[in-house]
């Protein structure tokens, strides 16, 4: 008897959404697999197959039954099975004729927690051919399906009409009717190319079966690979490249069964569009592959994909180049009409353009923009005035008519008609780079002006909609606050920018007065900030511990912040790091307890022990090293010298008794400690260190 064969299952549907189709085959595989395991039903490899008519599964070696199995039935503890006279008590028979048996012809189970009557019950495993239709019924159910549709006077739901199922088991077809389509071996090529139905004797034979006979390549990644090898050899003939969008890749793949390559163009007049416009419309509108030259110039040649292998290929050139034609007419003119104002004149307009109730319109929200980006440019030696009026026209473009039509244009429209206008390059640079990052681990703004305007537009978000009560709670973040925070911190950092965080977050405070109702607003932005600041280093791999240390001293901006965390994490690994985290530690906790008010400096006549002597030496020989190190930033090194500490506070602690009856004494020895313990708080707090050993 075979215990296992090759399994095909397949959905034959109406063209599927393009952009869902790669989730909902995913979906589809985990799902069946899901089921195959629930069911306990062993397999092999599966293999996923998508294209617009289809959802299917290769599942190899698939059990033809459920194994065989032992269940072992737990009834009530023996206490409450017999009686004193050792009688089944009700209990007992009740779960004896549960398993239609008698008390006699019970087991007994021992375990930890007592005994307990027990019956064996051998199970005999299942036909697959029984369980398979219930396995795709759910699984079909689980889709991501935001919204199913019913077709005809059908009950039956599904993301488009369903209209055959294939579905074997080895040599025999599973009997069942799934969205009321009735299971059968016949499946369906092309719909031009071979539209009669196709019968499928063994499920390995699926995908060339299809292929050479029905015009469909039914995996997914196969037909990508050759829509890419297509694009890319009509490229090279022009001797271009082409825009391989991931996205867009991806989204041509769901729109075609059997991709052949068409080479077209449009007329050269267009080029003198904004190349990001032309781009747009014929990868959005027209799913196409746009082509540059070597310099990365936009070419008036594009590459489509037809799904269909044509005898006159020139009717579909021509065809998709008149389709084409009208659009790039109509970016034309709006490039055109825009350029007939300049945007300086669009000032006034965002007026009238809300951006959040309570916090007035784009055209404050410009102003103070401008105003806070005048003073960062000044603290990064970049050109106030350039920044203030970059801020001013950074929204100007939402106005154009370009950006109405294409909204991907914004910023990109900025930059093109500020230098149509005649201004300065690096602020037209500057509104491109207004909007980035964009996403994450997209480019950062480069010129001094972008940086300004850029940053100061973040945090003039993050300051108002946390004035106002809007901060982002559990999963929920409408005004994308995180990346808004992500974006500004990612500026700072990897720009190295000696900006005071929280002095910025004040000054954005200060000028939104008056409309914001949160008083606390700038704690409350600082520390959501540190929070995104953590995950990015731990994302480096900096542990919380580390991070911490460094937080809590606050250091006046991120490039210190970004030292001071390098510096620790170099002394983290010394062999001296151990002894000393746990002696700020130790001291952290005495000085808790101690409500004295301790002087500047230990007073050398009152020490008794010679390890008090031997410390306040060492720290009067190593301050002056340390220090100017610790002052210009220095801190791997300063570090490193304070690490000759150890031993003369290991002896210290492991010879002198602090807390002393003796007040004068005590409080000298804990001035002592307190000087110790500022000394290393000019890097960080270390007491919150945990050492490559604590790690361990």
């Amino acid at each position: 008897m075979v215990d296992q064969a090759h399994l095909l299952f397949e959905l034959g549907t109406e063209e599927l959404p393009p952009k869902a189709l790669k989730q909902l085959s995913a979906s589809l595989k985990e799902n069946f697999t899901l089921g195959l395991e629930q069911a306990n039903l062993g397999h092999a490899e599966i293999e996923s197959y998508a294209t617009p008519r289809r959802l299917a599964l290769l599942i190899r070696d698939c059990a033809v039954r459920q194994p065989d199995r032992e269940i072992d039935r737990r009834g009530p503890a023996i206490k409450a099975a017999f009686d004193e006279a050792g009688n089944p008590t009700k209990a007992a028979e009740g779960f004896a004729r549960s398993c239609n048996t008698t008390v006699d012809q019970l087991q007994r189970l021992e375990t930890d927690k007592g005994e307990w009557l027990s019956y064996r019950i051998h199970e005999t495993g299942k036909p697959a051919v029984d369980l398979l239709p219930e396995i795709a019924t759910q699984a079909l159910n689980r889709l991501p399906i935001p919204k199913r549709m019913r077709w005809g006077d059908s009950e039956a739901q599904f993301v488009r009409p369903v209209h055959w199922l294939t579905f074997i088991h080895g040599e025999q077809v599973v009997p069942c009717e799934i969205l009321d389509a009735q299971s059968d071996r016949l499946t369906y090529g092309h719909r031009f190319h071979h539209p009669e139905a196709i019968t499928i004797y063994n499920p390995e034979d699926y995908s060339s079966v299809l292929q050479d006979l029905g015009y469909v390549i039914p995996s997914f990644e196969e037909r990508r690979e050759k829509i890419h090898s297509l694009v890319e050899k009509s490229a090279a003939e022009v001797a271009a490249t082409a825009d391989f969008d991931p996205d867009l890749l991806d989204e041509v793949t769901a729109l075609n069964e059997w991709p052949v390559a068409i080479s077209a163009s449009f007329e050269e007049r267009f080029l003198e569009v904004p190349q990001e416009a032309l781009v747009a419309t014929m990868k959005g509108h027209q799913k196409y592959f746009p082509l540059f030259n070597g310099d990365g110039e936009l070419m008036n040649q594009f590459v489509t994909i037809a799904n269909i292998e044509s005898p006159k290929p020139k009717i579909i050139r021509e065809g998709n180049e008149r389709v084409i034609r009208p659009r790039l007419a109509d970016a034309m003119f709006f490039w055109q009409q825009d350029g007939k104002v300049r945007l300086e004149d669009h000032l006034q307009s965002l007026k009238k353009v809300v951006f959040q109730n309570k916090l007035g319109s784009m055209y404050e929200k410009s102003e103070r923009v401008a105003d806070l980006a005048k003073q960062i440019s000044s603290h990064i030696q970049g050109n106030p005035e350039l920044a203030q009026r970059a801020g001013l026209l950074s929204r100007c473009d939402l106005m154009t008519h370009m950006v109405g039509e294409f909204p991907s244009m914004q910023g990109v429209m900025g930059r093109y008609q500020a230098l149509r206008d005649g201004e300065d390059p690096e602020l037209a640079q500057a509104l491109d780079e207004f909007y980035m990052p964009r996403f994450s681990g997209d480019q950062l703004p480069q010129t001094k002006t972008g940086i300004a305007i850029s940053l100061a537009e973040k945090l003039d978000t993050l300051i108002g909609i946390f004035g106002i009560g809007l901060k982002p709670t559990g999963d929920k973040d409408p005004f994308a606050l995180r990346r808004t925070a992500l974006g500004a911190l990612r500026i700072i950092r990897e720009h190295s920018l000696t900006l005071d965080l929280r002095e910025l977050l004040d000054a954005v405070s200060h000028s939104m007065s008056g409309k914001l109702t949160e008083t606390a607003v700038v704690d409350e932005v600082h520390q959501f900030m540190m929070d995104r600041l953590r995950g990015i280093y731990i994302d480096d791999g900096v542990s919380i511990d580390l991070f911490q240390a460094v937080a809590e001293v606050e250091p006046g901006n991120l490039a210190d912040f970004d030292r001071r965390i390098n510096a620790m994490n170099d002394f983290s690994k010394l062999p001296e790091a151990e002894s000393l985290s746990a002696a700020n530690k130790r001291i952290r906790n005495i000085l808790k307890k101690s409500e004295e008010q301790l002087a500047q400096r230990a007073d050398p006549s009152l020490f008794q022990d010679d390890a008090e002597r031997t410390l306040a030496n060492k720290l009067d020989e190593l301050t002056p090293q340390a220090q100017p190190l610790f002052e210009r930033g220095e801190y791997t090194q300063g570090l490193k010298i304070l690490a000759g500490l150890k031993e003369p506070v290991d002896h210290f602690f492991d010879q002198v008794m602090v807390m002393t009856d003796d007040t004068t004494v005590r409080n000298n020895r804990l001035t002592l400690l307190k000087q110790l313990e500022g000394l290393f708080l000019s890097v960080a707090d270390i007491s919150r260190l945990q050492t490559q050993e604590g790690h361990k």
